[in-house]
């Protein structure tokens, strides 16, 4: 795999040279793979939004570089507009930035903005419509008729149609009931799979992490604490506690498991996978009896 998202010794100040100055990130450095689906995860505060507002350059560091597909944003003659096609930016909440008068022309935005034919913003409309769950009904309907759910996914399927490389989501099942937010999670990482982009969600649910990233970023106190595959990264469930971050449920309960003297490993990190883990343990007990 090729290198997309290389981040070096990026430091970003807000309000440098106030008295409020505060440094949200510092000598952050990283690399991401084309490909990638990486989960993002801190305390608030740590710098998480921050960073990910570097990617499509809606912030400029106040030190070091950031490079998206080798070219650095903020180079002398770089085409920063190109690089707001080349990584789509989904923030908070990103309903409340629906305007048009149905969810079609709202999806067809940005694909219009980057100059497309007719035919072809059409055509990215229903493919992107289609990843998010959303009907042919729903899309001649104003977007301020539909459910938080329903928004939320046209809102990602504006982002979606651009066909950007890498697409960056700040929280975005935030304030969805269960079954809204497995529904979106799903089909972000269904879009991840049959389009092979990379994917960065930032997220406060280790659970959510757990289950879709296979990296995970884990930022502290303004800079990078560990990045690793989620295996090793919940194989260090004891440090991540003590960062004052959480770890998936089934992961605490190995550990306790763990605690009352059981010969069992805590980098379980899914349900599936504590499946797996038990019964390998179990018939490790087994034939340890039968002989």
């Amino acid at each position: 795999m090729s290198e997309i998202i290389r981040v070096e010794h990026l430091k970003y100040v807000y309000n440098p040279g106030m008295p409020d100055a505060t440094t949200a990130l510092d000598d952050v450095s990283f690399s991401i793979e084309e490909g990638d689906f990486v989960g993002i995860i801190g305390s608030t505060g740590s710098g998480k939004s921050t960073l990910i507002s570097h990617f499509n350059g809606l912030n400029r560091p106040t030190e070091g570089r950031v490079l998206v597909d080798g070219k650095d944003l903020w180079a002398p003659g770089a085409d920063l507009r190109s690089f707001r096609f080349l990584v789509g930016l989904v923030m908070q909440y990103p309903e409340y930035q629906l305007f048009e008068e149905t969810c079609a022309k709202d999806i067809a935005y940005g694909p219009r903005n980057m100059g497309l034919d007719e035919a072809e913003i059409q055509r990215r409309v229903k493919q992107a419509a289609a990843f998010v769950g959303l009907s042919g009904e729903l899309l001649e309907k104003s977007p301020f008729e539909l459910s938080g759910g329903q928004k939320r996914r046209v809102a990602i399927a504006g982002v979606m149609a651009m066909q950007p490389r890498v697409l960056v989501l700040d929280e975005p099942a935030a304030g969805l009931d269960p079954e809204g937010r497995d529904a979106i999670l799903g089909q972000i990482k269904a879009y991840h799979e049959a389009t092979g982009i990379t994917v960065l969600l930032v997220s406060h649910s280790m659970e959510d992490i757990a289950k879709y990233a296979n990296r995970v970023l884990v930022l502290h106190k303004a800079g990078v604490a560990m990045y690793d595959t989620v295996e090793n990264v919940f194989a260090r469930a004891r440090e991540l506690l003590e960062l004052g971050l959480s770890v998936p449920q089934v992961t605490q309960i190995f550990l306790k498991l763990r605690q009352m003297g059981l010969d069992i490993p805590t980098d379980v990190y899914t349900i599936p996978y504590a499946v797996k883990t038990i019964r390998r343990a179990l018939e490790a007990k087994q034939k340890g009896e039968v002989r």
